[in-house]
């Protein structure tokens, strides 16, 4: 069964209509479709939905759900975003939507100079790093670990979204050393925060499908982690466009074998289920 919980459309910063993206998930021969609009409700952001189509949002998927019955099972959550500073409590935000399921991202990081996005061009990343952190990558990179940490205690969430996403411009601005003890023992307080707060973690290729790393989230090594202390995965493109939907699924489930899983979890009417892995992969 090929799913997907982790879709992005023209409802925030998506290219593609949830229509559009529901008939490509039907020809590349999906059987679940999760949409997940970024959501910061009841604030607003750029790149994030306005609070104000968030209830046309979720009747868009829901009927686009009966629509597609029988061909595509479809349900309606959100990537959720956390912001301390701004105290959204996502129980009673989202409580009047019934999400679906809910994934657990942070990609902003703040202090009193300001916010920036971890998730930007490596010029933003860089600017954002000088300006709010004075260039101290350690710090940075501690603070984003530990804002997941909180999240992951504020409310039940369904899946972990890309654990380890502040490595994305790594690769080029060289702002953390990922060999350095403080970067594991962050990675290891994080996996074990995961597994108490009993969320999916997502592998995710949004990476490679934008170009930005040739590698998932989370890491060889950080999913090792995640494998350890019992947390389940589930595989995910991140899909901000319809032909992402699948992209380098292949990579994702090898990844999961390597660190020693052998089922793979879906989210299907309300509940977890799991399916056998295909251990001869290779690529």
């Amino acid at each position: 069964m090929k799913t997907n919980y982790h879709t992005h459309t023209t409802f925030c910063d998506g290219k593609n209509s949830p229509k559009e993206i529901a008939e490509a998930a039907v020809q590349k021969g999906f059987g679940i479709l999760g949409f997940s609009s970024h959501s910061l409700y009841p604030h607003a952001a750029d790149w994030h939905m306005d609070a104000v189509d968030h209830q046309k949002y979720f009747d868009c998927v829901r009927a686009l759900a009966k629509e597609y019955s029988g061909k595509l099972k479809i349900y309606a959550g959100l990537e959720a975003d956390y912001v301390p500073e701004l105290a959204c409590d996502f129980d009673w935000a989202y409580k009047q939507f019934a999400p679906d399921y809910l994934i657990a991202s942070v990609h902003y990081l703040n202090n009193k100079r300001g916010f920036f996005t971890v998730d930007d061009t490596e010029q933003n990343v860089a600017e954002g790093l000088a300006r709010v952190y004075d260039g101290d990558g350690k710090k940075a990179v501690c603070e984003y670990f530990d804002r997941q940490r909180q999240m992951l205690a504020s409310q039940k969430f369904l899946i972990l979204g890309h654990p380890d996403v502040i490595r994305k411009r790594n690769g080029s601005l060289k702002f953390f050393d990922e060999c350095d003890s403080w970067y594991k023992k962050e990675l290891k307080a994080t996996a074990k925060a995961a597994a108490r707060a009993g969320v999916l973690v997502e592998i995710n290729t949004g990476g490679l499908a934008r170009g930005a790393l040739d590698d998932v989230y989370p890491s060889a090594e950080f999913l090792e982690m995640f494998f350890k202390e019992g947390v389940p995965v589930t595989f995910s493109s991140d899909a901000h466009a319809a032909d992402q939907l699948d992209f380098a699924f292949d990579r994702a489930e090898l990844a999961a074998v390597r660190a020693g899983y052998t089922q793979a979890a879906y989210f299907e009417d309300g509940q977890v289920k799991f399916r056998d892995l295909n251990g001869s992969l290779k690529y």
